[in-house]
């Protein structure tokens, strides 16, 4: 059974649950956010001076089920899609054959669109049916990589933490903004690749409340 497969039997078989308690539905927006460390994601070749893989910034989507279990916890899976782009060393490119040498960028750039799918416990500071509650959250997630003009990708695993607050405007609506940092290894495996791939979200988003 797929990775995917596996996250939708998970979301079934928590579905009695879910609807037996207080549920949201939260579609979000923001900015993915990559520090200087984590963007160097390696080398074209052993040589540290033969090309550097630099990820870049870039645009997040994501949709979140919520379970508010009792007056201060909660349950929340999700799925997000990150569109950051990826800084291509000019060795690689001479070695596709792309372009001719003295002609070729130092660089390409190039999207590399990530999809993920996350856990994460959260723990409120003010009780259920309160109009502003701050939270903290942690937990689990996968992301795949997919290079643009690949026909692959790249599944890493990690976890995630972070926090946030919701607004109730409404009886069954209100916002909510989060800030996670999602905390996984390196993709592609690349010579010189060191450290963790640190991967912020900041996020703005609507919530559906029952």
């Amino acid at each position: 059974m797929s990775l995917h497969r596996h996250v939708l039997a998970v979301l079934f078989t928590c579905a009695p649950v879910v609807f037996s308690q207080s549920f949201e539905a939260s579609f979000s927006g923001g900015e993915s956010y990559v520090n200087t460390k984590s963007a160097n994601l390696g080398t074209y070749s052993p040589d540290p001076t033969s090309g550097t893989y630099t990820l870049h910034d870039g645009f997040r989507i994501a949709l979140r089920m919520t379970l508010n279990q009792g007056r201060f916890f909660g349950h929340e899976f999700g799925y997000a899609y990150n569109h950051t782009s990826l800084d291509v060393p000019a060795a690689a490119l001479n070695n596709g054959g792309i372009s001719l040498p003295g002609t070729i960028p130092a660089v390409t750039n190039i999207g590399l669109p990530g999809h993920q799918g996350f856990y994460d416990f959260l723990a409120y500071a003010i009780p259920e049916g309160k109009r502003f509650r701050p939270f903290a959250c942690g937990g689990v997630q996968f992301t795949a990589f997919h290079p643009e003009g690949s026909y692959g990708s790249e599944t890493k695993y990690g976890i995630n933490y972070g926090g946030g607050f919701k607004i109730k405007l409404m009886e069954n609506w209100g916002l909510r903004f989060d800030l996670r940092q999602y905390n996984m290894s390196k993709p592609f495996n690349l010579p010189n690749a060191s450290g963790r791939l640190l991967l912020y979200e900041f996020g703005v988003g609507v919530s559906f409340m029952m």
